[in-house]
C-alpha cells in the first residue's frame, strides 16, 4: 500500500464572459443617447469650449468616449497652464533695507 495521494482533477468552469458583456448572438447593444448632463457657461471660453466638446460624447458608443474625453481633459489642463503663465501684476516692491544705503 502507498501513502502518496492522488491528486484531484482540475476542475474546468464555463468560460465566464466580462461583466456587461453579452455573449448571446442576437444582443444589439443600445444606440447612443444624451445623457442629459447640464452643461452650465463658466464665462471662459477656452473651458466652455472643452464642456461643449463633451456634447460630442452623446453621440458616439462607448468606445469613443476616452478619446472626447482624453481631449477635453488636455484641453482643461492647457488652459490652466496658460493661467500659470499670464504675466500677472508686478510684485510690489519691498520696503528697502536699512543695509541697502550706501555713500
Amino acid at each position: 500500500m502507498s501513502d502518496a495521494v492522488p491528486e484531484p482533477e482540475p476542475e474546468t468552469e464555463p468560460e465566464q464572459a466580462e461583466p456587461g458583456v453579452h455573449t448571446d448572438p442576437g444582443y444589439e447593444p443600445a444606440a447612443p443617447a444624451p445623457l442629459g448632463v447640464p452643461r452650465d457657461p463658466t464665462g471662459n471660453a477656452e473651458v466652455d469650449a472643452g464642456l461643449a466638446r463633451l456634447a460630442d460624447a452623446d453621440h458616439l458608443a462607448t468606445d469613443g468616449h476616452v478619446e472626447v474625453y482624453e481631449d477635453v481633459h488636455r484641453g482643461l489642463r492647457d488652459a490652466l497652464t496658460a493661467l500659470d503663465a499670464r504675466p500677472g501684476s508686478p510684485a510690489p516692491p519691498s520696503p528697502p533695507s536699512p543695509y541697502d544705503r550706501r555713500s
